[in-house]
């Protein structure tokens, strides 16, 4: 065994017998991952420095560690060159929360955790322990034999993000009865004032005392799993019914940037390299039931949810909200999605992600193709299928703007259903109790509904010059919740879309704008509305590098990384080391 490290660390050898040959730093990481796993080509490194939405920086390279020894031995390597680090799960950030950006003083690395996939499931799966690359689609599946269910189960399992990267982000918050994920028992690296790299073990077991010790037992499983002594710090937000259930409230019920959900790792935005994070997990629901609502009064929903969030004994599952003009686009530019995710499933999206990247790099050689050739031509293979949707939620459509699709379980469902019977016979609007079909089309066209501006953008490129996405959290206790935009904003906007999750008044806005509107000048302006509701953004993506940090999310960073050597700028902040000014 001691043999097969030293051979697979031969830079350690290396540094310990010089014979007067210095290793560069890629040859360090070559020498630990493999030079298969150390990407330095430009075109093939795209995919992982280009933004999810937006958003391309430059990287000495991207490096795939396999497990954790060799993820710590990379960062030691990192450090000892000064280089900059960028931690990188899934890539599916929609605010280039985690790529490379401008201006850096230093080189950069960008460091994926994309084949550190394990996860571990403890106290007899009461709780997890997630890896790096771990996807919320992967723990959803390990938890259902057990009955079982992580902190998100919607929405963004479906894109492929992964645990950690919603932990960093203080992400979700779907499930209104668990919140966003949170922890406070994390294994994380952090690099601290002193300039000096340590492990920090706060997952609350006992895992020995060197880093090699502590990572190499974890990966092993060298401790009883279903005995793992119970925790003095919690698994996930504590209270937070009470908080969403309070819509009388003038703040709003989450978003990432509240001090209270700041916590080593929890919100960290990749300002510490996470190795692992404790969760608690979830009893699985029991039957439930989706309520189809349409209205064109958004009053009528809020007056419903209102009386829900402060009345019923049961609360919701989760309350999904579309506006017509996002269902219309869905329909025809998110098909395709919508037929692969309902054949296929959401395990089979990586392997297209990846075969879609490979693709688009390959083509990008030949000038004469314009750019986002395989999204263009998904596009219109999905035109040749019919209409994915089913009938009721059409003639919905043709009716009513507004929609939510509330979902109750258990008891909740009785009591739905005798409420909304009795509300809607004064109310403008009407409801249907979805078929397990209609359910699933329905929760799949909205969550598509997220990658539509980007696909409209890419098949009218030559007319469509950008897209603005904003998610917004709303005051708890703002009524006059749908967006009314001034005539001079409104004239700029080719298509809006809005959709969000409405029962704790957390939506997402995505604009497509006209021809040659300036994207940033608009931005500000619309922010500036959005300040004088009090209300708070981003909501639940990282501030990444379109947004400024908060002050108490600002702080947070630098406790985390005093020598900003981790995700450097993000939240617009400096990228100079030890937060130098420009």
């Amino acid at each position: 065994m001691f043999f097969t490290q030293i051979l697979k660390y031969r830079y350690l050898v290396q540094i310990l017998f010089d014979k007067g040959e210095k290793m560069s730093t890629v040859e360090e990481l070559n020498a630990v991952v493999g030079k298969k796993h150390v990407i330095t080509n430009k075109a093939k490194s795209l995919r992982f420095r280009k933004g999810y939405r937006s958003g391309k920086g430059d990287a000495l390279a991207v490096v795939f560690p396999a497990n954790l020894v060799e993820l710590w031995q990379v960062l030691k390597i990192l450090h000892r060159h000064d280089i900059i680090i960028i931690m990188q799960a899934s890539n599916t950030s929609l605010t280039e929360g985690s790529i490379p950006a401008d201006g850096y003083d230093r080189e950069v690395a960008v460091v994926s955790g994309h084949r550190i996939k394990d996860l571990q499931l403890i106290n007899h799966g009461k709780q997890v322990l997630a890896f790096p690359g771990t996807t919320l689609f992967k723990l959803e599946n390990a938890l259902k034999p057990i009955n079982r269910e992580p902190h998100s189960v919607i929405g963004s399992s479906t894109l492929g993000a992964s645990v950690v990267g919603g932990v960093s982000n203080n992400s979700g918050g779907a499930l209104i009865r668990r919140g966003p994920a949170y922890t406070e028992l994390s294994l994380y690296a952090r690099i601290d004032e002193n300039d000096e790299l340590h492990l920090v073990n706060h997952l609350g077991v006992d895992l020995g005392t060197t880093p090699e010790e502590i990572l190499t037992n974890l990966e092993r499983r060298n401790f009883d799993v279903d005995n793992v002594k119970k925790a003095e710090h919690y698994g996930h937000i504590p209270n937070y019914q009470a908080r969403v259930r309070d819509v009388e409230a003038d703040t709003p019920a989450r978003y990432n940037a509240d001090p209270h959900q700041l916590y080593e790792v929890s919100g960290s935005a990749g300002k510490v390299a996470t190795f692992a994070v404790r969760l608690d997990t979830f009893p699985k629901d029991g039957e439930s039931q989706v309520f189809y609502i349409g209205t064109n009064h958004p009053s009528v929903l809020e007056d419903l949810r209102r009386h829900i969030m402060k009345n019923f004994e049961n609360l919701p599952v989760s309350g999904e909200y579309m506006h017509s003009e996002a269902y219309t686009l869905a329909k025809k530019y998110g098909k395709d999605s919508l037929i692969v995710i309902d054949r296929l499933g959401t395990d089979f999206l990586p392997y297209l992600f990846s075969l879609k990247a490979t693709a688009e790099r390959i083509l990008g050689h030949f000038h004469f193709i314009k750019p986002y050739l395989p999204d263009r031509v998904l596009q219109k293979l999905g035109m040749l299928f019919p209409n994915q949707l089913p009938k009721r939620l059409e003639e919905f459509h043709e009716k009513y703007e507004h929609y939510l699709i509330l979902k109750m379980e258990g008891a909740g469902i009785q009591e739905a259903r005798e409420y909304l019977k009795d509300y809607f016979q004064t109310a403008e609007g009407d409801y249907f109790e979805a078929t397990p079909k209609e359910t699933k089309r329905a929760e799949l066209h909205r969550y598509v509904t997220a990658g539509i501006a980007i696909r409209y953008q890419e098949v009218f490129q030559d007319t469509i010059t950008d897209i603005l996405p904003i998610d917004v959290a709303l005051r708890r206790n703002e009524y006059d919740w749908f967006e009314k935009l001034p005539k001079e904003i409104e004239d700029k906007i080719e298509h809006k879309l809005y959709y969000g999750h409405f029962l704790d008044h957390v939506m997402h806005q995505d604009y497509i704008l006209k021809s040659g509107v300036d994207p940033h000048e608009l931005k500000e302006e619309m922010l500036k509305l959005l300040d004088k509701r009090g209300a708070i953004y981003p909501a639940e993506h990282n501030v990444g590098h379109l947004y400024k940090a908060a002050p108490a999310l600002v702080a947070h960073y630098k406790r985390n990384d005093p020598t900003n050597s981790f995700n450097p700028g993000v939240g617009k902040t400096t990228t100079h080391k030890y937060w130098g000014e420009y």
